[in-house]
């Protein structure tokens, strides 16, 4: 999977791909959180929408690229906007082939969405209504991820065959 992670998001690498059917509901827990006042926002077309249409607060453009960029985890779902394709890597993307695409952590803390009106609409940045919590979550998750692999450098821990 590693040819096809350098086509779908860079940097790092795709880590776990999510079938159709896990990446549809991904999208429908993701509208749970971002999408509940969604009511006249064309989100069947764009997820997205639900920004544009100001129907969930967001930043955009360069400020939302900016905030995105300071974001921290141990891994991050990729989501395309059909609804279609999900995945999982272990590096905040910095660009991906897709046109039309959402990433954010397992847990919902944040988004971001990619749009292909990029400049006129969005990019755009959210955070869940629980950021702090769920942030915190993902910060302890990272904090042992990199003890773990301290501890593999120094030999002090051995991942079995």
């Amino acid at each position: 999977m590693s040819g096809v992670s350098h086509q779908l998001v860079a940097p790092g690498t795709v880590i776990r791909q999510f079938s159709e059917t896990e990446a549809e509901h991904l999208a429908d827990d993701w509208l749970a959180v971002f999408g509940l006042n969604r009511q006249g926002a064309n989100t069947k077309a764009y997820l997205w929408h639900v920004f544009s249409g100001a129907r969930y607060p967001s930043i955009a453009g360069t400020t939302a690229v900016a905030q995105y960029r300071l974001q921290t985890g141990a891994e991050f779902v990729v989501l395309s906007n059909d609804r279609r394709l999900a995945f999982l890597t272990e590096r905040l993307p910095e660009s991906s082939s897709l046109s039309d695409y959402l990433v954010f952590p397992p847990n919902f803390a944040w988004t971001m969405a990619f749009t292909h009106e990029d400049g006129s609409l969005g990019p755009y940045f959210a955070r869940h209504p629980h950021f702090d919590q769920l942030n915190e979550a993902n910060q302890a998750k990272l904090k042992k991820v990199r003890e773990k692999e301290a501890a593999q450098r120094k030999g002090w821990y051995r991942q079995d065959p």
